[in-house]
C-alpha cells in the first residue's frame, strides 16, 4: 500500500499526519461552470432573478463552503484560512466561476478551492432553478497550486 499516503499499512483510510512538514503559504485556484438557460443569463445580467442577488449569494456559499470543507470531505484536515476569493463571471451560456483559496500551513488548499466551486454553482442553482431545472455544474478542477514541497503547479 506504499505510495497510498491515505491508507496505512492494512489498507485503511486514515488521515494523513502531517505535524512533521514544514508550514508554509500555499495557495489553490480552482475553477468551474454552471450552464444556464438564456433566460437565466438575461435575469442575471439585469439583476431580476425572482429570488434576488443570485450571484452575491453563490459568492458567500462559495466563501462558507470553503470554510466548511473538512466536515464534508472525511481525511481533509482542518486548517486556518487566510484568504478565499470567490468570482462569478456571467457569460453567453451561463456562470464562470473562479476560487482562490490561501492558507500559511502544512497541507493544500486545493479541497477548499474545489468544494467553494461546487458549493457556489449549487448556490447558484438553488436561486435559479424555478426558471431553468435543466441548469448544470461542469468542469470543476484545479487550475493552480503553489507552496508546499512541490511548489507551483499549473494545469497543462
Amino acid at each position: 500500500m506504499s505510495g497510498f499516503t491515505h491508507l496505512d499499512e492494512t489498507g485503511a483510510a486514515r488521515m494523513v499526519d502531517v505535524a512533521g512538514k514544514d508550514v508554509s503559504v500555499r495557495t489553490a485556484t480552482a475553477t468551474g461552470r454552471v450552464v444556464l438557460s438564456q433566460e437565466v443569463v438575461a435575469l442575471l445580467r439585469s439583476g431580476e432573478v425572482p429570488k434576488g442577488d443570485a450571484l452575491g449569494v453563490a459568492r458567500i456559499a462559495g466563501i462558507m463552503g470553503a470554510k466548511r470543507t473538512p466536515d464534508l470531505i472525511p481525511l481533509c484536515h482542518p486548517i486556518a484560512l487566510h484568504g478565499v476569493s470567490v468570482t462569478l463571471a456571467v457569460g453567453d451560456s451561463g456562470v464562470e466561476i473562479t476560487c482562490v483559496v490561501k492558507t500559511a500551513d502544512r497541507t493544500g488548499v486545493e479541497m477548499e478551492a474545489l468544494t467553494a466551486v461546487t458549493v457556489a454553482g449549487l448556490a447558484l442553482i438553488d436561486m435559479v432553478k424555478a426558471v431553468d431545472p435543466a441548469a448544470v455544474i461542469t468542469d470543476v478542477r484545479v487550475e493552480e497550486k503553489t507552496g508546499g514541497k512541490t511548489g507551483l503547479w499549473r494545469r497543462p
